[in-house]
């Protein structure tokens, strides 16, 4: 039977409150679980103590027993000292979307046209005036 240390979400609608329980990873996030090993109250202050509370033995035995932690969950072991995190790296999160590049292509072509057809009104009316003078004058 594969473990994991995860969350079961609880709390009302937009008031999370989160049960750090030992489950079959085969069961629903919500669903059965082995054993309640602590909480996560993410609506407390990142500074308030009882924001995070943890089962420290008992989670280490599960450990010792083969549960892996999620993510999540191995922030707040990280924290609490109990693992090392390796944080993860994702180099193509802060590029931009396929959408977002191609409309900026747009408005720079947009803004090039503008500028070369803001040149070109620049260079004719300097020939014009001189051409108007002559037809004004016969």
């Amino acid at each position: 039977m594969a473990l994991k240390i995860r969350l079961a979400r609880g709390g009302s609608k937009k008031r999370p409150y989160y049960r750090i329980v030992i489950a079959d990873i085969r069961m629903p996030r919500d669903g059965r679980f082995i054993e309640k090993v602590g909480s996560w109250n993410p609506m407390l202050d990142k500074d308030d103590e009882n924001r995070v509370t943890l089962e420290i033995e008992r989670i280490k035995y599960w450990m010792s027993v083969g549960a892996i932690p999620t993510d999540r969950v191995a922030r707040f072991l990280d924290a609490a000292g109990l693992m090392k995190r390796i944080a993860s790296n994702n180099p193509n999160k802060a590029k931009p979307g396929k959408k977002r590049v191609e409309r900026e292509e747009e408005k720079k072509a947009a803004a090039q046209a503008a500028k070369e057809a803001a040149k070109a009104e620049a260079d004719k009316p300097a020939e014009e005036p001189a051409a108007e003078a002559e037809a004004a004058s016969e």
